[in-house]
C-alpha cells in the first residue's frame, strides 16, 4: 500500500469512530458554536509531507483535524501528503483547490526540506503574512525547512533535539486566558516528546505552555539552552496572520487524549479568527 492510500485508510478508520472521549470531557467541542450557514464554514489545508523522520501519529493528527471540523461544521479539511496545493496559481486543468481557497494551513509533523519551489514559498508566506490567514504547526513542524529562513521566522524557531525523549513532561500554563490552553490545570504532566528550540526567543512569541525546569534533569548533555527555557506551546503573529505551535502530539496515543484534541481544536479556531487570544510576549514567570 502506498503512503497516500495508507493515510486514506487510516482516515477512514479514524473518522468512523465517534470522538466520545473528546465530547464526554465537557470540553464543549461537539457543542461549539456552529456557523449560521454552510457559506460560513472555513477551509483548512492539512499537510503531512515528510522528508526526514516520519511520525506514526501523522494519520491520527490528520484524522482528528478532519473530524473536528466535520462534527462542528466550523471547517472542512483537505488533507494531503504532498505540497502541490501550496500555491496561489490556478490549477485549471484539475479539480483541486489552492491557497486562494483556504483560511488556514496546518503542518502535521512535517519533517525535512519540503517539496516547495521559490514561488510556492513566496505564496505560502504571503498567504499568512499579507492575507492574514492562519498557520498551525504540530510537533515536528519545527523540524522542517531549515534552509528556508523565513519559515523559521514565521513559526518561531527550529528543533534542536529532545533531551528527555518521550517522557512524563512536567508542564506549566503561562497564559491561562488563551483558548487553546485554558482547559489545562496550572501544572500537569503529559507523556510526550518535548522539543528543545533553537533560534527561538520568548520575546518574539506568547509562551502558552512551558516545562518546569525545577523538575527536569538539566545535566543531560543534550540540553543546549543555558536559560533552561523550554517552551511547549506558543502563539504569535506573522504579519497579519495568526500562528500557533505546540510540540505536543508526538505519539499516536496523544491524539486519543481529550486535552490534546481540545488544544488543537481551539488553536485552529483561533488561527481562523473565530476566537480571541493574546500574542503579546511576556517575561518568564518566577517559580
Amino acid at each position: 500500500m502506498n503512503r497516500e492510500l495508507f493515510y486514506r485508510a487510516a482516515l477512514a478508520v479514524s473518522i468512523a469512530l465517534p470522538l466520545a472521549r473528546f465530547v464526554q470531557t465537557g470540553s464543549g467541542v461537539a457543542q461549539a458554536q456552529q456557523p449560521a450557514s454552510s457559506s460560513a464554514t472555513k477551509h483548512v489545508l492539512v499537510i503531512g509531507q515528510t522528508k526526514g523522520w516520519e511520525h506514526d501519529s501523522i494519520p491520527d493528527a490528520m484524522a482528528n483535524i478532519w473530524k473536528m471540523g466535520h462534527d462542528t461544521k466550523l471547517w472542512d479539511a483537505t488533507i494531503r501528503t504532498d505540497t502541490e496545493l501550496i500555491t496561489k496559481k490556478d490549477i485549471k486543468e484539475r479539480n483541486v483547490h489552492t491557497l486562494n481557497s483556504f483560511d488556514a494551513l496546518v503542518f502535521a509533523s512535517t519533517t525535512g526540506e519540503l517539496d516547495l519551489d521559490d514561488s510556492q514559498k513566496a505564496d505560502m508566506m504571503s498567504f499568512i503574512k499579507d492575507d492574514g490567514k492562519g498557520f498551525v504547526g504540530i510537533h515536528a513542524a519545527l523540524d522542517t525547512n531549515y534552509k528556508w529562513p523565513e519559515y523559521g521566522e514565521m513559526i518561531g524557531g527550529w528543533f534542536d533535539q529532545h533531551p528527555w525523549m518521550t517522557f512524563d513532561a512536567p508542564i506549566v500554563v503561562e497564559d491561562p486566558t488563551f483558548p487553546a490552553v485554558r482547559h489545562f490545570p496550572h501544572a500537569f504532566v503529559k507523556h510526550d516528546e518535548i522539543y528543545q528550540d533553537k533560534n527561538w526567543s520568548r520575546e518574539k512569541v506568547n509562551v502558552l505552555l512551558s516545562l518546569d525546569p525545577a523538575k527536569l534533569d538539566l545535566n543531560n548533555p543534550k540540553v543546549h539552552r543555558a536559560d533552561h527555557d523550554f517552551a511547549v506551546a506558543w502563539s504569535k503573529m506573522y504579519g497579519k496572520g495568526r500562528v500557533f505551535y505546540s510540540t505536543l502530539g508526538h505519539t499516536k496515543e496523544s491524539w486519543d487524549d481529550p486535552d490534546i484534541q481540545k488544544m488543537y481544536f481551539e488553536a485552529i479556531k483561533w488561527t481562523l479568527g473565530l476566537t480571541s487570544g493574546s500574542t503579546a510576549s511576556h517575561p518568564r514567570a518566577q517559580p
